[in-house]
């Protein structure tokens, strides 16, 4: 047996409670370390029948085998004779598993330097188990880290037992990230790695919106009020479809809260970003309407409306179009991501300009067709004309033919 005291017991002890990584994985650890080193020294890797036991009152360590008791031995490393058996133990008989301590001598130094080396494999290794398991439960939800610092396209945010990454891609357009300060991110997407689990997070994620009034609103927790579709432009914009699954209840009012709490705080942690909150409506019609404000409406016409395609043809005052639309188009872009539908917006003037130009096209198809007609008429006209010329000039022909006949004839009968 090797010494090697209570000192290991203590140093598991505390790097559980530092890591979190319990003590049996160190001690584990430690025995297979050992028995890995014993099978190297004796040249068998196959070996199946070797284990090694602590004793934690001595503080002892040993290599055992497990051999068993037969009357004659035919392999030393499987088996042993009932007479050396009774030598370890009187009660021992044929059949019976014995184990035989193998420690080698001086071998507390070879053991030392393997125990090391696996040891601290085991601890990484229950390391990135515990923050993958950690972080796999928290994929999807919204956690609170630490700036660490900046780097060419990412952010790194410690957020516990690691480093997240976040993408120039994750972040808030013209955001200035600070080291040191502390932020809320959203946890996107958890990978394994052959480190560390990689950690990305995200600030521009839409589902950040939802998780924030999930916080703020009691009613969207309850379930009562239900956030159907979200629609962000990071750093700019946000829509939000909302519905009351109780009559008594005003889902729009629910979110904004009294003198408008609720959606304050939520602006202020989304940056003044800017949040409309539309009403859902089943009713395609009243929920684009809904999705286009604030510019007010005059109507809409639903184009097409199966499973490949829905499309919304919209008429809007003409001092409204700018609005419906939205700076560089952003009003109507995040009314097609929330609605789904297709939008094609015009003002005014522009449908009646558009509907002036169809009567015209109209007209001018009718002109064309009526064209037509009159010329196939024409061409019938003449083909009977020419019919009736050709039958005249055949029948002027047979009458002079026969005229020249008749002299003929009367000649051959005078």
């Amino acid at each position: 047996m090797i010494k090697i005291g209570t000192a290991l017991f203590e140093a598991a002890e505390q790097f559980e409670r530092e890591k979190g990584i319990s003590k049996e994985i160190l001690v584990n650890s430690l025995c297979d370390a050992l028995v890995a080193a014993y099978k190297k020294h004796i040249r068998d890797k196959d070996a199946t029948n070797v284990e090694a036991i602590l004793d934690e009152e001595t503080g002892e360590i040993g290599v055992f085998r497990t051999k068993t008791v037969v009357e004659e031995v035919e392999d030393e490393s499987t088996q042993i004779s009932l007479t050396d058996a009774k030598e370890i133990d009187e009660d021992v008989e044929l059949d019976d598993e014995v184990k035989i301590e193998v420690t080698p001598e001086n071998f507390g130094r070879v053991a030392a330097q393997s125990a090391k080396q696996v040891i601290t494999q085991r601890i990484r290794e229950a390391e990135r188990k515990m923050v993958l398991d950690e972080f796999m439960s928290k994929k999807g939800t919204l956690i609170t880290g630490i700036i660490q610092r900046r780097t060419d396209r990412a952010v790194i945010v410690n957020i516990g037992k690691t480093d997240a990454i976040m993408p120039s891609r994750e972040q808030i357009p013209g955001e200035y990230y600070k080291p040191g300060n502390r932020i809320r991110v959203f946890v996107l997407d958890v990978k394994e790695t052959s480190k560390l689990p990689q950690v990305i997070v995200s600030q521009a994620h839409a589902e950040i919106v939802r998780e924030l009034f999930e916080l703020e609103v009691p009613e969207i927790e309850d379930g009562i009020v239900e956030i159907k579709s979200i629609a962000r432009e990071a750093g700019f914009r946000t829509k939000l479809a909302v519905w009351s699954n109780d009559p008594s209840v005003d889902s729009v009012g629910a979110c904004i809260g009294p003198r408008g709490t609720r959606i304050q705080t939520i602006v202020g942690e989304l940056k003044n970003e800017k949040i409309d909150i539309v009403r859902y409506s089943e009713d395609p019609v009243e929920y684009i309407v809904n999705a286009l404000s604030p510019a007010r409406i005059i109507s809409v016409d639903i184009l097409a409306d199966d499973e490949e395609r829905h499309e919304a043809f919209v008429i809007v005052p003409d001092d409204q179009l700018s609005l419906a639309i939205g700076r560089e188009g952003q009003n109507v872009r995040l009314a097609h991501r929330l609605t789904g539908w297709k939008i094609d917006i015009k003002s005014e003037s522009q449908a009646r300009e558009m509907e002036n130009k169809a009567i015209v096209e109209n007209q001018y198809e009718d002109n064309n067709e009526n064209v037509e007609e009159y010329t196939e008429e024409e061409e019938i006209v003449d083909e009977i004309a020419q019919e009736a010329l050709e039958e005249t000039n055949q029948t002027a022909i047979d009458e002079e033919d026969q005229i020249q006949d008749e002299p003929q004839e009367e000649t051959e009968e005078i």
